[in-house]
């Protein structure tokens, strides 16, 4: 982490939180409102988890004017960055939040789903528990519904609590429109053009287990659709509109046969 020297002399501006962000390895951080956090409501509970957490909160508001000594200047920018993640996963719940991240989000800044029938689906970060220091930051494809280690060594070692396991559901619950239809595709093991017979079995079953999987929806009355079942249903009207133009045509030519008969 780069060494932060906090100069208490400059504008009240949000000095500190733009240094945290733009630091390396926080990219996946979006920033805090400063009205949010002076706000101590949204802080409940924290001063109880955050050693020195009043000159944390000092630091992170850049109002820390405490001649402190290297070592403990260096616990309090410690507690002061587990404070911003810790408030962080509480504001990006929030509609500012909400909508500074959905931002990252069309800008891909958290990376690209790996899997490559999800063709570059972009990711959230989330975290696999709500209480720190008990994992580390996952990221979620909404496409294949599965989750990811993050390429670089500096986003994996974040906390996931940064994010809990919530905010990449609520964000999908609040802009629907960016669920992208789901796929039944999958890779097909083969052997010199023939599938591998444990690997179709499975196929199979799964095949078979979907279909009746889609019988009882549709008759509780849900609506579902894959992306497979609108290619088809579009494939299914282009074949009949040639078939229609050849009926056409054949009607056509039994009535000239008939009033070539006819002469």
């Amino acid at each position: 982490m780069e060494e932060f020297n906090s100069e208490t002399d400059s504008d009240y501006t949000s000095y500190w939180r733009d240094w945290f962000i733009s630091s390396r390895g926080n990219e996946y951080f979006c920033e805090i409102d400063e009205e949010y956090l002076t706000d101590r409501f949204n802080l409940t509970g924290l001063n109880t988890e955050i050693p020195y957490y009043q000159y944390a909160l000092d630091l992170v508001t850049d109002v820390f004017d405490l001649d402190a000594d290297d070592d403990l200047r260096e616990q309090i920018e410690k507690s002061a960055r587990h404070l911003y993640g810790l408030v962080h996963a509480r504001y990006i719940v929030t509609t500012r939040g909400l909508a500074k991240m959905l931002d990252k989000y069309k800008k891909c800044d958290f990376g690209k789903c790996p899997r490559v029938l999800c063709e570059g689906q972009a990711l959230l970060p989330m975290g696999q528990h709500d209480l720190p220091n008990m994992s580390t930051v996952r990221l979620y494809c909404v496409k294949c519904e599965d989750i990811y280690n993050p390429k670089s060594s500096r986003h994996a070692s974040m906390d996931g609590a940064y994010f809990g396991t919530s905010f990449h559901n609520i964000l999908f619950q609040v802009y629907p429109a960016l669920i992208p239809e789901k796929s039944t595709r999958r890779h097909e093991p083969r052997i010199y053009g023939f599938r591998v017979h444990a690997a179709a079995a499975l196929a199979r079953w799964q095949d078979r287990f979907r279909e009746e999987q889609k019988t009882r929806l549709r008759e509780a009355g849900i609506e579902f659709n894959y992306a497979e079942d609108t290619e088809a249903e579009e494939e299914f009207e282009d074949d009949e509109e040639p078939s229609a133009s050849k009926t056409e045509k054949v009607e056509g030519d039994a009535a000239s046969g008939r009033m070539d008969l006819g002469n």
